[in-house]
């Protein structure tokens, strides 16, 4: 969708991100009568979207795909008066008492941004990685388990999104591996037992991926026992890294404070030190990976906005003490 809309034509509200938490900013900002925006930054969702079940969402006890969820979000978004764009936030700028938005297609006016840009998956950062990127190496279960049949999958790391994506696949493929360097699996109680018991998950502690081996495609992964430093290559026809996410805030650099790992500071409002300004969702400092948090977030910072916006003024200091921001 080509953006056709000058400085002068500034929009209420621009909402950079088309997660969860971008979806329910805009929804909730369009229910309040606001102009709003949505840069999805290409296919609405985010993370959530490829993820097979997600659970802890009140209203869906028996949990929900995120195929079906993300694809509602945004058409409750667009339902209550929200546009969308695909284009996505390449940066941000203070302008004659507003915003300036800049994206792929040109520049347009803000009087607010909501940044729910979100997070993406960090590299294994070992030899092969970039290599077989397509052909073999996956960050969606959904997708491509079903292509695996009858085979070995490895999965990198312990947390919620490993465990999820290793009981998906458990479904598909002979056998899933599980490589996590720490000594316990620090995901969910829920997702930890069923992982532990299921028939089909070998769990190994204590080791890392060296190299991703292969030809034309993945053939295996090179593993280091991190207690005998002893090596040894296991057979793999896929490798799933879940090793933790990289916030998305590069267009902000420069223009507000991030902690040290790249997070967007904000106070208990979502406001940054910049007036006009939040942030919502796991790109902010503090946030939880959680489908509930961040949807409630990005109703918060619309709601934010709205004060805002009424002329409900900004803090002087928007930002909590927090060591280690840049």
């Amino acid at each position: 969708m080509e953006i056709a809309v000058t400085l002068a034509e500034a929009y209420d509200i621009v909402v950079a991100g088309g997660g969860l938490a971008g979806m329910s900013a805009g929804l909730t900002a369009a229910r309040l009568g606001r102009s709003v925006l949505v840069l999805t930054g290409g296919i609405p969702g985010g993370l959530l979207l490829n993820i097979e079940h997600i659970d802890g969402l009140p209203g869906f006890p028996e949990g929900v795909p995120g195929y079906e969820l993300c694809p509602a979000a945004q058409e409750q978004a667009e339902a209550a008066g929200a546009q969308l764009s695909m284009s996505g936030l390449d940066g941000v700028e203070p302008s004659n008492g507003g915003w300036s938005v800049a994206t792929a297609e040109g520049e347009l006016g803000a009087r607010a941004v909501i940044v729910a840009t979100g997070a993406t998956f960090k590299p294994l950062c070992v030899p092969g990685e970039d290599e077989f990127q397509g052909r073999g190496i996956s960050t969606c279960a959904s997708c491509d388990g079903p292509l695996l049949r009858g085979k070995v999958a490895v999965v990198v790391g312990g947390g919620d999104s490993a465990l999820q994506e290793a009981l998906t696949l458990a479904d598909a493929v002979e056998r899933v591996v599980i490589l996590h360097r720490g000594e316990k699996l620090n995901g969910q109680a829920s997702y930890r037992e069923r992982v532990l018991a299921h028939a089909n998950i070998e769990v190994r502690f204590g080791v890392v991926v060296e190299e991703i081996l292969g030809e034309e495609t993945v053939r295996g992964v090179r593993v280091r026992d991190l207690h005998s430093d002893a090596s040894e290559e296991l057979e793999a026809a896929a490798v799933f890294p879940f090793i933790g996410l990289t916030p998305n805030s590069g267009a902000l650099n420069g223009v507000t404070k991030l902690d040290d790992g790249g997070h967007v500071l904000t106070d208990h409002a979502l406001r940054t030190p910049r007036e006009g300004l939040l942030a919502a969702g796991i790109v902010r400092s503090g946030a939880t990976a959680r489908a509930a948090a961040v949807g409630g977030e990005g109703a918060a910072a619309a709601l934010a906005v709205h004060r805002y916006l009424d002329g409900g003024g900004w803090p002087e200091h928007a930002e909590p003490a927090r060591a280690g921001a840049r």
